[in-house]
């Protein structure tokens, strides 16, 4: 299941990897909170912005065209540079797919220590990004880069939506069931992998899977609330999620699907900070019923291009909980 890399290991060059290197949920919150602000002079009319976290903004521009605006870049999360592109391509498109949206185009944001690295590796990097959006059918229309101590990668994505059918952070009401598209433990996984060179193909068959088809399916089957599972881990955006929507998210711990492998990174230590700093955050508002620290550090675990996680029942994705109306803490685990 796993083999060691021998080419040169861009996790080394960063201090963190993928989405477990972003400042921590708290914090972000703090530094964001006065810059809440629609400009009424500004063409269209902006229905989804800072107020409750969602993944991307959302500019309503006619009746039924909406632009939707995003960007998310990140160190390397593994080693091999043209899949490093990849998963942060997808990851950077799925913030289009979390509101219900589809990419149109993309431009590349790149950080490069060119001192250190060859810029052979940086085309690769290019490259990976490239045939990913080439999958989700978007455009991509070169982008910026700056010479950077540390390797970095991702993509600003425009997209379109039907603003009468988004999937919104909000949208949740109790009754509603919790599906989620994409197995768990994909941090747990990268930590390990940073830490040793194993190299695990079932994570990144995770991280560069689209989340296109989850987006339409949750479309298709009336869903209004969705996240996608990223650096805040499943417990974190589902916390976001119940606090925006006024409920209470309950889980059901057996029902969460993992990645082969993921428990037994946990059990041997491979835990990120970002991880820690996660279930930190959501400590106050939580129940954790009678689950122990391995188990709460995989619900915690900071995903990279993580699947969606969807008020609602979606073919195919397995339920892993219910909203109830709000009483007690916003999340309560079972």
């Amino acid at each position: 299941m796993t083999r060691s890399s021998e080419k040169v290991r861009l996790t080394q060059y960063a201090h963190g990897g993928g989405c477990a290197c972003k400042i921590p949920p708290g914090e972000l919150e703090a530094v964001v909170a006065d810059l809440h602000t629609r400009d009424p002079g500004a063409t269209g009319e902006l229905i989804i912005g800072l107020d409750d976290g969602d993944d991307a903004a959302v500019v309503r521009i006619d009746g039924d065209r909406a632009i939707v605006a995003t960007a998310d870049f990140f160190t390397p999360v593994v080693d091999d540079p043209y899949d490093w592109g990849r998963i942060a391509a997808a990851n950077a498109l799925s913030d289009v797919y979390a509101v219900g949206g589809e990419p149109l185009v993309a431009v590349n944001l790149l950080g490069w220590p060119r001192e250190k690295l060859p810029l052979d590796l940086a085309k690769e990097v290019l490259r990976g990004g490239l045939d990913m959006a080439m999958a989700a059918a978007c455009h991509v229309a070169g982008g910026h880069s700056v010479d950077d101590p540390e390797p970095k990668y991702g993509m600003a994505v425009t997209g379109l939506a039907d603003p009468a059918h988004l999937l919104r952070i909000d949208g949740g009401h109790p009754g509603l069931p919790l599906s989620l598209t994409k197995p768990l433990g994909i941090g747990v996984l990268n930590t390990r992998h940073k830490a040793t060179g194993e190299v695990f193909p079932q994570a990144v068959a995770a991280m560069t899977t689209l989340n296109r088809d989850a987006s339409r399916a949750a479309l298709a089957a009336g869903a209004e609330c969705a996240t996608d599972v990223t650096g805040f881990g499943l417990l974190g955006h589902l916390y976001k999620l119940a606090r925006a929507s006024g409920v209470t998210a309950v889980v059901d711990a057996a029902a969460v699907p993992y990645l082969e492998g993921a428990r037994e990174a946990v059990r041997d230590g491979y835990v990120s900070g970002g991880t820690r700093r996660n279930l930190d955050w959501v400590r106050p508002w939580l129940d954790p019923g009678d689950l122990g620290e391995n188990d709460l550090h995989l619900l915690a675990d900071a995903q990279t291009s993580g699947g969606l996680l969807v008020a609602g029942e979606i073919p195919g994705a397995p339920i892993i909980g219910e909203l109830l109306p709000l009483n007690g803490p916003h999340l309560r685990l079972r």
